[in-house]
């Protein structure tokens, strides 16, 4: 045998796959990638997909375990918009969450963190960065307009 083994991450949604993969391509557009996208249909039950280069498969029947925040994706992005792009879409029919957790209509837990957050969660002096931190655990989305420079 001489194929290698993959990793990739099965989510199993009870309904509306094809929903979520049409909102997850509004969402992530080029950064996403579905196999056969030409073949989706409301009735379909397993698709691979990869959102910036993670490799996903999703089957679409019912009897299911709920999504639960065990597990979630952390997106990081580049800067306060492109965090508020992410994060608006996820929660127009989701839920807001803490920290830049949110979970998006299906129960998927997503976390959506701007790259900056190393710097200030990170900072060189060590009481801004523990400051920081205080005050990201008081946020829901992230704000960097909040954080000590």
């Amino acid at each position: 045998m001489d194929k290698r083994g993959t990793l990739k991450t099965f989510l199993w949604f009870n309904e509306d796959l094809a929903a979520a993969l049409r909102h997850y391509k509004s969402i992530f557009g080029d950064h996403m990638v579905i196999a056969g996208e030409h073949l989706m249909s409301d009735q379909m039950f397993i698709a691979e997909f990869s959102i910036f280069d993670h490799n996903l498969i999703g089957m679409n029947t019912p009897g299911g375990d709920t999504f639960n925040n065990a597990i979630s994706f952390s997106v990081q992005v580049d800067g306060q918009a492109e965090v508020d792009r992410i994060w608006d879409a996820l929660t127009a029919t989701g839920e807001p969450g803490r920290c830049g957790w949110c979970k998006d209509k299906w129960g998927v837990a997503w976390q959506v963190v701007p790259y900056q957050m190393q710097d200030f969660l990170g900072h060189a002096d060590s009481a801004k960065a523990q400051q920081n931190m205080g005050i990201m655990m008081e946020m829901g989305k992230i704000e960097l307009s909040k954080f000590v420079q």
